[in-house]
């Protein structure tokens, strides 16, 4: 008999869990179990949230004895691979944090367990589901600035996190990036093809490893997506999303310090220097539901209506591999081709 409400379980009860229980509480999903090795922090969330469900330090017997239709993975990225590949062959669906895997061989190892089951696996890069990131995506498709030739993105901030990430051979690009790599892939629907990347650690940083780089990315359009990025830059931050430039065959959008984006494109032609230019509205967003809440959305769509999600793996691991093709450039300073 199918269940009135799907069920789940959810692995993990981190920092980031506070962000999953809400929509999944509001949407109506039966958190059938809740899994940690620290049997205490997963306890702490059910009491949090009022649970009475399963909590345990053992997935194996959460998936015996639940059965869910779905699993939500909050590991550390170290142990994704192994996590929804045991979930999957136990025939739940999977929905994970980014990034998908710590690696791409384990990456493709989840996408292999996907296929070999039938089961769904796909991943949470919470900037596509945003307002304005959507708003964006929809105005470049219309064509309102033509044809996309080139994409820019500046991230400069100084976060003083401390910690793991201090010690990170590559802070930046290896936990970062990947928010960024995987917006211009949906903002501009076009895949990775090639990658120069340059990091560095510069002066006065307060990290181990590489905390700067500048990238350059060939796209399957023939547009080329340019990045630079440092997590030790102390002043004039830009924003967490980025500052974005997309100059198209007939205009230019803008988006900066998380500020409504604006176009400008060619009003017409005529002979001037410089042809006169037009400020037209972007195409608006129908996003309902934002952030966390927009995948969650998507991965109930799927199970009731068979919809698969936009950051479905066979997709999202096109944006893991931009990650580790720019670590492999860097490391031999040159251009490399973005496989998966």
């Amino acid at each position: 008999m199918e269940r009135a409400n799907p069920r789940c379980i959810v692995v993990g009860a981190g920092g980031i869990a506070g962000a999953w229980f809400p929509p999944l509480l509001e949407e109506g999903v039966e958190v059938a179990a809740i899994v940690d090795l620290n049997s205490e922090a997963a306890s702490a969330r059910a009491r949090e949230y009022g649970l009475d469900c399963l909590v345990t330090d053992d997935l194996d017997s959460a998936l015996r004895s639940t059965a869910p239709d779905f699993a939500v993975d909050l590991t550390p990225p170290e142990a994704h691979a192994d996590v929804t590949v045991a979930c999957l062959h136990a025939g739940a669906h999977v929905i994970g944090e980014k990034p998908m895997a710590a690696n791409l061989d384990q990456a493709r190892r989840m996408v292999g367990a996907s296929e070999q089951t039938g089961r769904l696996f796909m991943v949470s890069q919470s900037r596509r589901w945003d307002r304005k990131h959507d708003s964006i995506r929809r105005t470049l498709a219309s064509g309102a600035i033509g044809k996309v030739g080139t994409v820019a993105c500046d991230f400069f901030l100084g976060p003083h996190f401390g910690g793991f990430r201090d010690q990170m051979e590559s802070p930046l690009i290896l936990d970062m990036a990947i928010h960024h790599f995987d917006l211009v892939r949906f903002l501009t629907g076009a895949d990775p093809e090639w990658v120069f990347c340059h990091e560095h650690n510069p002066a006065g940083s307060w990290y181990r490893g590489d905390a700067a780089a500048v990238c350059v990315f060939g796209m399957s359009d023939g547009s080329v997506f340019s990045y630079r990025g440092s997590w030790c830059a102390e002043g004039f931050p830009t924003s967490w999303n980025g500052d974005w430039r997309v100059v198209g065959s007939r205009g230019t959008l803008l988006y900066a310090s998380d500020q409504e984006p604006r176009v400008q494109r060619v009003a017409r032609e005529d002979d001037g220097f410089h042809r006169p230019l037009e400020e037209v509205e972007l195409v608006p967003s129908s996003l309902e539901k934002t952030g966390m809440h927009g995948a969650l959305a998507e991965m109930l769509r799927f199970l009731r209506e068979g919809v698969r999600p936009q950051t479905e793996c066979h997709d999202n691991i096109q944006s893991l591999a931009m990650v580790f093709a720019a670590l492999e450039s860097s490391k031999v300073d040159g251009p490399v081709r973005v496989r998966v």
